[in-house]
C-alpha cells in the first residue's frame, strides 16, 4: 500500500525483516492516530495517494543520523511531488533520549540552509518522549508529537502552504488536538498507535 522505503540497497533478511517491523508500527501510528484521530488533516490525502516515503536508518549517532538527513532532504528535493510528497525518517537507534533529540532538530534545520532547501522543505519533530516546553511528562498535549520511533518528518513547504490554505481553521489544529486527545483519555491512546510498539 505505502511506499516502503530502505536506505540499505542490499541488506541481510532479517534486518529487512526488523525495518518491515519499524515501518508497520509506525503506519499504524499514522493510520490510527494521525489520520484516525485527524490529528492532521493534511495527511490523509498524501496517504491516500500513497505519496508518503518511509525510511528507516540504521544510524547510531547523530553524524550517521545527519548524513541520511542529507541523502534524504535532497532525495525529496530531487523527486516528483505526486510520487513523494513527504518523508518519514525513522532512526530507532538514534537519539532515543529526548534532550538529544531536540538538541538535533537545530542540526537538521542548518542541513536545510546548507542544501539551499530554506522555504523549500522544512523538517517536523516526532518522538516517543516528546514533551512541550512547560509541560509535564505524560500531560495529554505532548502526545499531539509523540510517534513509536525517534522520527525526522521531512515536508514540502508548498505542500503545507496548499494544505493551510484548503484548512482555514489550520492555527487552530494544536487546540483541537489537545481536546481530542483528552476525550480519548490516556487509557485509551495504546488503541490509537501511542506508547512502546509491540515486538
Amino acid at each position: 500500500m505505502l511506499k516502503h522505503t530502505v536506505t540499505e540497497s542490499a541488506m541481510p533478511a532479517d534486518t529487512t525483516t526488523e525495518h518491515d517491523r519499524i515501518i508497520a508500527a509506525t503506519r499504524h501510528w499514522l493510520e490510527q492516530a494521525v489520520i484516525g484521530l485527524n490529528l492532521c488533516p493534511f495527511a490523509k490525502a498524501v496517504h491516500a495517494k500513497q505519496q508518503i516515503r518511509y525510511v528507516v536508518s540504521d544510524a547510531t549517532s547523530p553524524e550517521q543520523l545527519l548524513a541520511a538527513l542529507l541523502d534524504e532532504l535532497q532525495t525529496l528535493a530531487a523527486a516528483d511531488p505526486q510520487q513523494i510528497d513527504t518523508t518519514l525518517l525513522i532512526h530507532p537507534q538514534a537519539l532515543n533520549d529526548f534532550l538529544d533529540y531536540n538538541d538535533f532538530l537545530d542540526v537538521a534545520d542548518a542541513a536545510v540552509e546548507q542544501l539551499g532547501l530554506t522555504g523549500e522543505i522544512q523538517v517536523a519533530s516526532f518522538h516517543p518522549d516528546y514533551q512541550f516546553a512547560g509541560s509535564a511528562p505524560d500531560d495529554i498535549e505532548n502526545y499531539t508529537n509523540r510517534s513509536p520511533y525517534p522520527t525526522l518528518h521531512l515536508l514540502r513547504e508548498d505542500s503545507v502552504a496548499r494544505a493551510v490554505e484548503a484548512f482555514p481553521e489550520a492555527a487552530d489544529i494544536f487546540e483541537r488536538n489537545i481536546r481530542t486527545l483528552q476525550a480519548l483519555g490516556h487509557e485509551r491512546l495504546a488503541d490509537h498507535g501511542f506508547g512502546p510498539p509491540e515486538k
